[in-house]
């Protein structure tokens, strides 16, 4: 209860993007402490258990549960992230070219509701600095995610060769890598959903992914696309048939949202995406759809509002065959790994089911 009881009150007294740096900082210090991440591993490992393990996308998963993009953005962090129970992690968002972000305060807890409220707007300090913290990567024991964006001051016409050049600065540091074209921090970024832009940019990820594992004689890594949980059902039946017949690996569903639906804390005012508990249902209910709509067979990522083993049963159920937390790690530490894969257990146990992939769309059954 390290985390609960003792750095937690002191995190929630600083302001949260301080807080959030300090994290950061503190992980990427310990990274470089011999033995440092062996006592992150002893404290906050999750035991491999046959039943949650899970193979997709060409990669295997000791667990379903990993981190969710937006926490590591430059790619910091990794070593220390690697031995805390997760079994996979994005890194990013980033965009090739350094930028500041939107103006400070950017980033909003809402404690009663268990949500945040960011418009941090793609900060980060490029592709080409990514590279060099990856390449100094000492554990690989967990798969890794590049999940890219383009630059504030590009135009959405030329947004795809924003993409392409993430793709060429860092196709060797990522396992797989995550189109975001869904953050409602980017001016007209979450217009890249729908249409011609859409076609343009996938047709682009995928040539050049396919370019850069040719040059390597490699296979091609996955890349997946992460969309927004404020579509239309119109919309989102669209932009899933779009994705669904580009060739890309799979979905994430879903990034923040704009909803501020069942929030009482005067936070809910900001500007900005939001995520957490109120998010839940909502990106449950876009899981479901994108499965139910593809047959089951594009592989999805579940994101938004998972704090409990049910949460993540939830997505897990209605279609996601991998789930990933933020908010929850903020509000309840890196134990929560541990409560999730433990209680993940327990409901396959109870629902008679040998492995996780057997539950994956079982509530559509």
């Amino acid at each position: 209860m390290l985390y609960t009881k003792m750095l937690k009150p002191l995190m929630f007294k600083l302001d949260a993007e301080r807080a959030h740096h300090l994290t950061i900082g503190g992980l990427s210090a310990a990274g470089k402490v011999p033995g440092a991440t062996a006592i992150l591993r002893s404290l906050y490992g999750v035991n491999a258990a046959p039943e949650l393990a899970i193979d997709l996308l060409g990669m295997s998963f000791a667990h379903p549960i990993g981190l969710a993009a937006g926490l590591d953005k430059n790619g910091a962090a990794t070593d220390s992230f690697s031995n805390v129970g997760l079994a996979f992690m994005e890194v990013g968002t980033v965009t090739p070219k350094g930028q500041a972000g939107n103006d400070q305060p950017r980033l909003f807890r809402l404690p009663p509701d268990e949500a945040l409220i960011n418009r941090m707007g793609f900060n980060n300090e490029g592709a080409q600095a990514m590279a060099d913290k990856l390449g100094k990567r000492r554990n690989r024991t967990v798969p890794l995610a590049v999940n890219i964006g383009k630059n504030k001051t590009t135009p959405n016409e030329l947004a795809h060769e924003d993409y392409r050049s993430c793709i060429q600065t860092l196709y060797d540091y990522g396992d797989f890598f995550v189109v975001n074209i869904s953050s409602p921090n980017t001016p007209d970024l979450r217009a890249l959903q729908h249409g011609d832009e859409l076609r343009l940019l996938l047709a682009t990820v995928t040539e050049e992914m396919a370019a850069q594992a040719a040059k390597r004689g490699q296979q091609v890594k996955p890349a997946l696309v992460k969309i927004a949980p404020d579509m239309t059902d119109e919309q989102l039946e669209y932009t899933v048939d779009t994705i669904a017949s580009s060739g890309i690996a799979g979905i994430i569903a879903t990034n923040t949202t704009l909803s501020r639906e069942g929030l009482t804390h005067a936070n809910a005012k900001e500007m900005g995406g939001m995520s957490g508990k109120p998010l839940r249902d909502r990106s449950t209910e876009v899981i479901a759809s994108v499965y139910r709509q593809t047959g089951g067979k594009l592989p999805i990522i579940g994101s938004g509002g998972i704090f409990t083993a049910d949460d993540a049963y939830d997505k897990i159920r209605a279609g996601a065959s991998l789930v990933e937390i933020y908010t929850a790690l903020i509000y309840k530490g890196p134990e929560v790994f541990r409560e999730l894969t433990d209680g993940l257990k327990e409901r396959l146990r109870r629902d008679g089911y040998r492995s996780v992939k057997e539950a994956v769309g079982s509530s559509h059954h």
